[in-house]
């Protein structure tokens, strides 16, 4: 990423550049990679455990894709840079269409210039805290068929969201606004087996972020699914989701899985 001249937006740490930093991405300022650096001091295996990510974003959009599901509507994107969903999905189903959700304004305004010319693609500044606000912005309405199945992807996106905030009835919102067999594929942090005071140590890093981290045990975490049936091996260790093969460096703390409306 162009270094660009310090704003607000650019010298506060943002949990999706840093995450690009930890994917390797070069869509980052100074302050992010400064924040990440710190996780990094805390959680080395932080890099591998994004890639881990990556890989159950591949195998679950290629499973949904497989399912018959044409509509990915992914909330939390970042920078569609690394695997992009819509070049994953493609591979399996060409007439796929992606809408790519973020709220911060540098991870737009950088995945609408990557994205130009991508037919079958839009990019929206949105809130998952407004599902509502989300769901009725022209361009989901536009590129997404609301009466078709559409996965929903929550990718390293709820961790984000205080308890406060309710996500727990944003991703109902979600639900209730898909058809049955529309999809959910879910990864979120946990810290279960992680000692308290690292735990701490990493959690101080991001109050200085553009997101709090909020790391969920299984049972909450679980509780996303309401609704939905689990696909098999149901809310597990990232890993261990339907494995194919993929060298995978490391677990990610972690639980993913995928659900499927009833």
């Amino acid at each position: 990423m162009t270094e660009q001249p310090a704003t607000d937006a650019t010298t506060q740490p943002n949990v999706a550049r840093m995450y690009d930093y930890f994917l390797g991405g070069s869509h980052n300022f100074p302050a992010d990679r400064a924040a990440a650096d710190r996780v990094l001091e805390i959680f080395p295996e932080t890099g591998s455990a994004a890639q881990t990510n990556r890989h159950f974003l591949r195998r679950a959009v290629r499973y949904a894709a497989e399912q018959g599901v044409r509509q990915f509507l992914d909330i939390g994107a970042g920078l569609p840079t690394q695997d992009a969903v819509h070049e994953v999905v493609r591979a399996v189903a060409p007439d796929a269409r992606v809408v790519y959700v973020d709220y911060d304004e540098v991870a737009v305004a950088y995945s609408r210039q990557l994205l130009t010319g991508v037919p079958g693609t839009a990019v929206v500044q949105g809130d998952l805290r407004r599902p509502d606000e989300l769901l009725a912005h022209p361009d989901v309405r536009a590129t997404l068929d609301l009466d078709r199945p559409v996965a929903v992807l929550l990718l390293a996106v709820l961790h984000f969201v205080p308890d406060d905030d309710d996500p727990w009835a944003a991703i109902a919102k979600l639900r209730d606004a898909t058809v049955p067999g529309s999809h959910l594929v879910l990864s979120h942090l946990t810290l279960d087996g992680i000692p308290p005071e690292l735990a701490e140590r990493g959690q101080a890093v991001y109050r200085n972020s553009s997101a709090p981290l909020v790391p969920r045990t299984h049972a909450e975490a679980s509780r996303f699914f309401a609704g939905y049936d689990l696909v098999e091996p149901g809310l597990v260790a990232t890993t261990r989701w339907r494995p194919d093969g993929e060298p995978e460096a490391v677990d990610s703390h972690g639980y993913a899985g995928v659900g499927v409306r009833r």
